[in-house]
């Protein structure tokens, strides 16, 4: 709304208002802005969270050192989307459909760990939404971000072509090609498109919620992969850097640098209560909402394929789960690790909390760092 207001519709009588037409410098304070709300009302939802005794259930089964955490406030992914989106809507263009499509997905995955955080702490259940419950409501909020997308690939505001890494010449599209004998078919040509989007979705949501296990590693992970994003949207949106680097340009996606710049901010803003020692928790509404945001936008920017490396530590945490399960079923009770999602092996090898979480944090970096190299290694 500021660039609306102050580029817009002032600049014409106050001509240094200019500045606020600068991608660079709106996301630079779209990062300040959410990192200054995040810190200054973390302690204000830190008090309120324990005023109505909303604190984190601990499982017996996980590792005993954790149940020392049972009571902790949780339900702080609530001030991590405030951070996020308030910024968003000041420092973007508010005609711009991605970015809202981005703010729609944050906000449609937030709500279902909102509930499912809601029914775990205030109904005082051991389980929240049921996994059928809960993947269901995913593929719905999944099908919402591939519906809009697909409308607007129509009106040439999205490409359905893939960037895939290493290849620069082969950009394979996820629509059919029906032939113009049956028309009538013609929807049938985004179900692969809409297939894909969910799938991307609904696996970086789950994959960011089970990393969310100990103090900081999450959210941590998350502003590194933000960070990898953002340059990589701002690469997608900017003519030069896209011819240089022979990637598609998608001008429109510009504006979504502020959006990746807000999660940044607002991530940092929020480690720096959910530090080891964490005085506040994420829970599912938190990593739910990053999941959804982290997604939702290498969707856009067509960077889907390179989000097994943005995100390399949220993917080995999914597939330890996967495997443990696997394991478990097929041969006959045994396991893979010592405890499932990976970090929790880790700490049964007797690793320390604060070891495990910034050794993770430099895997998550090297991983980042790769998926950026990427872009020359085509």
């Amino acid at each position: 709304m500021l660039y609306w207001l102050l580029y817009l519709k002032l600049f014409p009588f106050f001509h240094p208002f200019r500045i606020f037409r600068y991608l660079t410098f709106r996301t630079a304070f779209a990062s300040l802005t959410a990192l200054m709300i995040a810190l200054f009302i973390g302690p204000y939802v830190i008090q309120k969270l324990r005023e109505f005794q909303i604190g984190q259930f601990i499982r017996e089964d996980g590792p005993q050192s954790h149940l020392k955490k049972t009571g902790t406030p949780t339900m702080g992914g609530v001030l991590i989307c405030i951070a996020i989106l308030l910024p968003t809507v000041l420092w973007s263009d508010p005609s711009n459909l991605l970015v809202w499509i981005a703010v729609f997905a944050t906000l449609a995955f937030g709500a279902i760990g909102f509930a499912d955080d809601y029914i775990k702490v205030v109904k005082r259940r051991s389980l929240g939404l049921t996994a059928r419950a809960k993947i269901l409501w995913q593929i719905l909020a999944a099908v919402g971000v591939a519906a809009a997308l697909a409308i607007l690939s129509q009106f040439r505001l999205f490409a359905t072509q893939l960037t895939v890494p290493f290849i620069k010449s082969w950009r394979p599209d996820l629509l059919w090609h029906w032939p113009t004998t049956v028309p009538h078919l013609g929807f049938l040509a985004f179900l692969p498109f809409v297939a894909f989007v969910a799938f991307v979705l609904v696996g970086s949501t789950n994959a960011v919620n089970l990393t969310d296990g100990l103090d900081g590693l999450a959210i941590g992970c998350t502003i590194i992969a933000a960070g990898a994003l953002t340059v990589l949207t701002y690469v997608s949106g900017n003519v030069v850097f896209s011819d240089y680097l022979e990637l598609q340009h998608m001008p429109k996606v510009a504006e979504l640098t502020i959006f990746g710049g807000s999660m940044v901010g607002a991530s940092i803003g929020f480690l720096w209560y959910n530090a080891h020692p964490a005085e506040i928790f994420m829970g599912d509404v938190g990593s739910l909402a990053l999941g959804g945001a982290i997604g939702t936008v290498a969707i856009i920017i067509r960077q889907e394929l390179l989000l097994p490396f943005i995100g390399g530590v949220f993917i080995i945490e999914a597939l330890s789960v996967m495997l443990q399960v696997g394991s478990y079923k097929l041969r006959n009770g045994k396991r893979i690790f010592k405890m499932a999602p990976i970090h929790h092996h880790f700490e049964q090898l007797g690793w320390s909390e604060s070891k495990i979480i910034v050794r993770f944090w430099i895997s998550a970096l090297v991983f980042a760092l790769f998926a950026l190299t990427t872009l020359k290694l085509r």
